[in-house]
């Protein structure tokens, strides 16, 4: 098997990897135990599902001052050079986005006004056991760090690998502890002995996580339900297909259910695009990964002209979009829906994963049409404020009788007539 190549009038009879968000009924009733569990007993319950899950028996779930100097030692000054770099980057964008509140005064007295505050206890999720995502906690955060969260708490499936660490420290990751899947998710919404109550949790994860994170949304508040990562490409006859393969394999190496689409209106480029997957597939260490992403997600779709492309790509809403065509900002203001934009041919998309500075945790399965990457303003809440004198509230007293007894809700009405008759 290989990659489809499709005409663009076609590709909605092949693109359905987003029902790959695989929730079976069994998966939602084990979640839900496990929740119960771990808000019944605790760090107790956290540590039987550490042993049963990650095969690790914890004497203590939060990761400790030694451990943490270790881990930078073990990390190594220069890979640390390196992690602080990228973070100053993150930093850098991510510091334009903060808000103000504002107040303003009407006649009569009249003030109004909104206070911007951050939460106070922000829960992170990074992934781990085989797999290492420093990126991730950089990502989840210099966010939070930069909106004043007070408390920065991490939790992460052990092992926790030394770059991980070292990447909690680097970003202002207040506490640290060793716990992951679904009994991860529930210590934060409920908290235990060890792990404090968060406000809100963030951080991708597996099906599991994800369904962990969708259970307990109301207790807590969750960035977003994350499915399987996308790219798509939009490239003119111009491109270098070596370039455009590497992009597509980059993101299927994420996962069996990932998936990379290339829009092209040359179909010369599309078959050498399909030569060069075919060619460096082969070198990945995880090409068992990504040879099934690519034979069961992957698409090559041709369009007949620049309309096309743009609403198919505008149709899809993907996570990543590279424009990788000839004056790529004239093309950015018809882009509608698309979680991240790289905009050329030297601007792909592990760029914006690692080290640009723009966060990586981006919608996902469409959701792009009407959500947004994570950002400062998911750590912040708002609140609002109104002032009126006696004479201000006498002014209105009418307005709002009228409109509270045209609601049937006659005690609202006398709140207002037994100051101000």
């Amino acid at each position: 098997m290989s990659i489809k190549l499709i005409e663009a009038a076609e590709y909605k009879n092949y693109f359905n990897y987003r029902s790959a968000a695989k929730v079976t009924p069994e998966i939602s009733e084990t979640v839900r135990k496990i929740i119960d569990d771990v808000k019944n007993r605790g760090d107790e319950a956290v540590k039987y599902y550490e042993k049963k899950f990650d095969n690790t028996e914890l004497s203590a779930l939060e990761v400790n001052q030694n451990e943490i100097e270790t881990a930078l030692s073990s990390a190594g000054s220069e890979y640390i050079s390196m992690l602080e770099r990228a973070a100053k980057n993150i930093a850098d964008f991510h510091k334009r986005q903060l808000r103000e509140g504002f107040m303003y005064t009407s006649e009569n007295g009249i003030i109004l006004g909104q206070r911007v505050l951050p939460i106070e206890n922000a829960g992170l999720y990074i992934p781990g056991g085989k797999a290492s995502y420093p990126s991730s906690v950089l990502m989840n955060a210099i966010p939070a760090k930069i909106a004043g969260c007070k408390n920065i708490i991490m939790v992460s499936p052990p092992p926790i690998r030394p770059e991980v660490i070292a990447a909690a420290k680097i970003s202002g990751v207040t506490r640290i502890f060793k716990a992951g899947g679904a009994q991860a998710v529930a210590a934060l919404a409920y908290g235990t002995e060890s792990i404090p109550k968060a406000d809100k949790i963030t951080g991708p994860g597996n099906v599991y996580v994800a369904e962990a994170k969708r259970q307990v949304f109301g207790i807590v508040d969750i960035d977003m339900i994350a499915g399987p990562s996308e790219i798509l490409i939009i490239a003119d006859k111009n491109n270098n297909a070596a370039h455009l393969a590497s992009d597509m394999l980059a993101q299927s190496e994420h996962d069996p259910d990932a998936s990379a689409i290339l829009i092209t209106n040359s179909r010369e480029l599309a078959e050498n695009v399909i030569s060069e997957i075919e060619k460096q597939i082969l070198i990945l260490e995880r090409h068992e990964i990504a040879r099934k992403s690519i034979d069961n997600n992957g698409l090559i779709i041709i369009a007949e002209n620049r309309e096309q492309a743009v609403n198919t790509a505008n149709d899809i809403a993907p996570e990543h979009l590279e424009l990788c065509v000839e004056n790529p900002f004239g093309w950015l203001t018809e882009i509608k829906n698309a979680g991240s934009v790289f905009l050329g041919s030297y601007s792909p998309e592990a760029l914006g994963d690692y080290y640009a500075g723009i966060n990586h945790t981006l919608p996902t399965m469409g959701t792009a049409r009407f959500s947004s990457p994570l950002s400062v303003d998911d750590f912040i809440k708002k609140s609002q404020y109104v002032y009126y004198t006696e004479a201000a509230l006498k002014n209105v007293s009418d307005d709002i009788e009228t409109f509270a007894k045209s609601e049937g809700l006659t005690g609202h009405a006398n709140s207002i007539t037994i100051r101000t008759k």
